[in-house]
């Protein structure tokens, strides 16, 4: 008579599976908060770029159209590109919830209206000489504290050049390309 070879059961006993959940837990609840913080400064950046492409967009359209094209900053994180004067006939819009929140606050020094020239210039606000225009994109201090948030400030020049910074980071020699 020939004897089956026996076959070993493996797999995870009730206490192994148990100590290995609990791990699990505890090494997630130690990464909750800076998930959170992650998660917020990420919204902050998507509407910083956000807003930086509606900029270049409508510098772009002003070239390529050759007449003047003007970025609007609506409310919050929204904004449109526009050849009329308001933006009931926009080249392109962006709501405040694609993609950033609420919470993220956007000031513009110079006024909500960005107008470039067919050259690519910037005509509005009045260029000063040699002064940039300057958007900054803030996160609301209840959502996250001063020393976690990571804000942005989007510069654009009298030539048109359009430029994305930190105004949190230091002037250093040599110069630090994300310094405003």
């Amino acid at each position: 008579m020939k004897t089956q070879p026996l076959i070993k059961a493996t797999g995870f006993t009730l206490i192994e599976l148990m100590i290995g959940i609990t791990i699990l837990a505890i090494v997630m609840a130690m990464g909750m908060p800076s998930y959170s913080v992650w998660i917020q400064n990420m919204r902050l950046r998507n509407a910083a770029e956000s807003i930086l492409n509606g900029l270049q967009l409508a510098r772009a359209e002003a070239v390529r159209r050759n007449a003047s094209v003007q970025f609007i900053l609506v409310t919050g994180s929204s904004w449109c590109v526009t050849a009329t004067a308001d933006c009931t006939d926009p080249i392109q819009s962006r709501a405040t919830g694609d993609g950033s929140s609420a919470a993220i606050t956007v000031t513009a020094a110079d006024g909500t209206t960005v107008r470039f020239n067919s050259l690519g210039r910037r005509t509005l606000p009045l260029p000063a000489a040699g002064a940039s225009t300057a958007i900054n994109v803030d996160i609301n201090p209840a959502v996250l504290s001063a020393a976690e948030s990571r804000d942005l400030r989007i510069t654009v020049n009298v030539g048109g050049n359009i430029r994305m910074c930190d105004p949190n980071v230091p002037v250093t020699v040599p110069p630090d390309s994300r310094a405003c």
